[in-house]
């Protein structure tokens, strides 16, 4: 093969064992790499298990693009059946590990077990060691971070978990290189179960490709062609962050618990302040295009921000100071939690407040930043009745107060940074997301509201009209096969394509120069379309009777209750169009009225092998 390794590395914590595996050309091409390999991996490896028991496969995932000088193709992906929703859980992350990874001669690293004490994973080419953690084990990412290349050198990647991990919260992240987070649904706590602490990884080996020469030609291209957008000015002053004035202008804009779709104080917490605050730029391995906006926080310590992490730690709590947001930001991040699930876990503790079901006098109210600060150490550590609870996620805590009606969550994963009242076709892509509540796979409201952030005095506020037309479960449909199929196989960073325009035409050449395979867009679009049928599959599998289409709902705020301000003040979405508009999704996806792939459908897309399983546990049509 060239381009993929078709060896996977295998460690058993339980055992102390460690091989290598090698796995089907068949099976590298159906399912590319990425999140194919680690789908096409959990499901045959991970039925049924306790997400944090040794019988869970904690997967490290990379794919064609990684380790070669490819446009912004510095992502793994990391996968596991999720704690936090107890299905199919995954996340990217740029790091100098998947680069490592590959040219220490592996497509995907699979732990299994439990180690009896701390242990982190060294891997230097064929050379494989299981090495005590225990004098790292309670220290944050960063310091942890900064250690282990203190022991092994600067030149290695290294993956690791924080407190957070270690002690199982719920939305537990796997961090890399002091900001770059993967795994919303928790797969930092099922490293932190297996006593997993660390990943350092040195690759020395060169990656059998096809044809170098057009390799480096087209990447060349692309390098230049992402250089000469007329929109890479402006993405490299704000980066993501530019969506904080886009989003509250088009009453989308997280604000106290996803009450209102705009925020009083936005303007500061905006790609504009975060200029003048920004201190440097961090990017991922082989990007010219770097999105890690650094900034000096409150306390004076560096954080790296995006979007997301402001909308759900500023506007969300109802914060409007920038350098406090950052310190909440920080703080996730050092202790290894997802920032999107931290800010709705907050924020709901906030409202139950507000609403009296929780009258401890630890519990922040909207605005209280230092409460809220408190609070998130306090969940990294769950600490106290309030921490621990927190750090369940919002979908338990909604169950244990007995009261879902303000519970921002689908499948039991926290609502990321895109307020849907209004937002048909983004709320259906929360709702068919295949992790939960994520945006990353179809980052449809764009093209829905038909703006997207710019350049400029004021973002533009889109002259929009509410519809539930079927074109809308079709463009949901689109972008997943290229944000959460394409790009999660290869394993490469959509922004060069989403945010400068980069043609998607160099995908497919620069795939067919890496492993000398020639796939149409059909190929690709199929591909796509067998990994979604594979993830939902999982789900099915592993949610047995719980499963059913009210899976696929977005939150009851969204139908219940009515923007507050605004120009679209007191609208919502309808249920039953929505409702019409989640049949078609599943009609032009050929899965059933329960959301179930079809039996054909799986034929089809040669998933033969689901039938007999699925069968065991639901009727297939």
């Amino acid at each position: 093969m060239k381009g993929w390794w078709g060896r996977i590395l295998r460690v058993d914590l339980t055992n102390n064992k460690v091989w290598v595996q090698e796995y089907p050309e068949e099976v590298a091409k159906k399912f590319i790499g990425g999140r194919g390999l680690a789908a096409w991996i959990l499901w045959n490896e991970a039925k049924n298990v306790d997400p944090l028991g040794p019988d869970n496969k904690l997967v490290f995932a990379s794919g064609p693009f990684n380790g070669l000088p490819t446009p912004s193709g510095g992502k793994m992906v990391v996968a596991a059946k999720s704690p936090l929703t107890g299905g199919y859980g995954d996340g990217n992350l740029g790091t100098m590990a998947t680069v490592h990874l590959r040219k220490a001669g592996y497509d995907a690293i699979v732990v299994e077990g439990q180690a009896k004490k701390p242990v982190y994973l060294y891997i230097e080419d064929d050379n494989v060691s299981i090495l005590s953690a225990e004098g790292i084990w309670g220290k944050g990412t960063f310091e942890t971070e900064r250690e282990l290349k203190k022991i092994h050198g600067k030149n290695v990647g290294v993956l690791s978990i924080g407190p957070a991990g270690e002690n199982l919260v719920r939305y537990a992240v796997v961090m890399s290189q002091e900001g770059r987070a993967a795994g919303r649904p928790g797969m930092g706590a099922v490293m932190g179960s297996k006593k997993l602490k660390a990943v350092v990884i040195k690759g020395t080996k060169e990656i059998p490709v096809a044809d170098k020469e057009k390799l480096r030609e087209l990447s060349q291209e692309a390098y230049n062609a992402i250089l000469n957008s007329p929109g890479y000015p402006f993405w490299h002053r704000q980066g993501t962050m530019a969506a904080v004035e886009w989003t509250n202008e088009n009453s989308a804009l997280p604000t106290r618990n996803f009450q209102d779709g705009s925020f009083e104080f936005a303007r500061s917490i905006d790609g504009y302040t975060m200029e003048g605050m920004k201190v440097k730029q961090r990017g991922c391995p082989y990007c010219n295009m770097p999105c890690g906006n650094v900034v000096l926080d409150a306390e004076g310590q560096e954080s790296e921000l995006d979007y997301e992490n402001v909308a759900l730690l500023g506007s969300n709590l109802g914060i409007g100071k920038l350098n406090e947001v950052s310190v909440l930001n920080r703080i996730a991040d050092d202790m290894g939690m997802d920032t999107i699930s931290l800010g709705g876990a907050i924020a709901f503790i906030m409202e139950a407040k507000e609403k009296g079901l929780i009258k401890d006098d630890a519990a922040p109210e909207f605005g209280d930043f230092k409460k809220a600060k408190q609070l998130a150490l306090d969940i990294a550590y769950r600490r106290g009745e309030l921490g621990n609870l927190a750090a369940e996620g919002v979908m338990r805590m909604a169950q244990k107060l007995g009261d879902d009606s303000f519970a921002m969550h689908v499948k039991g994963l926290e609502v990321s940074g895109y307020n849907c009242y209004i937002y048909p076709a983004m709320a259906l892509a929360y709702g068919t997301s295949s992790i939960g509540a994520h945006h990353k796979e179809a980052w449809v409201i764009a093209w829905e509201i038909g703006t997207a952030p710019i350049e400029g005095e004021k973002a533009k506020k889109a002259e929009y009209k509410i519809t539930y037309d079927p074109e809308k479960a079709a463009k949901v449909i689109e972008l997943q096969r290229l944000r959460g199929g394409l790009f999660e196989m290869l394993t490469a960073c959509r922004l060069p394509w989403v945010e400068v325009g980069l043609s998607l035409d160099y995908y497919p050449k620069l795939l067919e120069a890496i492993t000398g395979v020639k796939y149409t867009w059909d190929d690709l679009y199929n591909a796509a379309d067998r990994v979604y049928a594979l993830i939902r599959a999982y789900w099915v599998r592993e949610l047995g009777e719980k499963w059913g289409r009210h899976m696929d709902y977005p939150p009851k705020r969204w139908f219940t209750e009515g923007l507050k301000s605004g120009p679209y003040k007191g609208q919502h979405l309808d249920r039953e169009k929505y409702d019409g508009l989640l049949s078609e999704y599943y009609r032009m996806r050929g899965w059933d009225e329960r959301g179930i792939p079809k039996k054909e459908t799986l034929e089809k897309l040669g998933l033969d092998f689901v039938v007999p399983e699925l069968e065991q546990v639901t009727k297939l049509e």
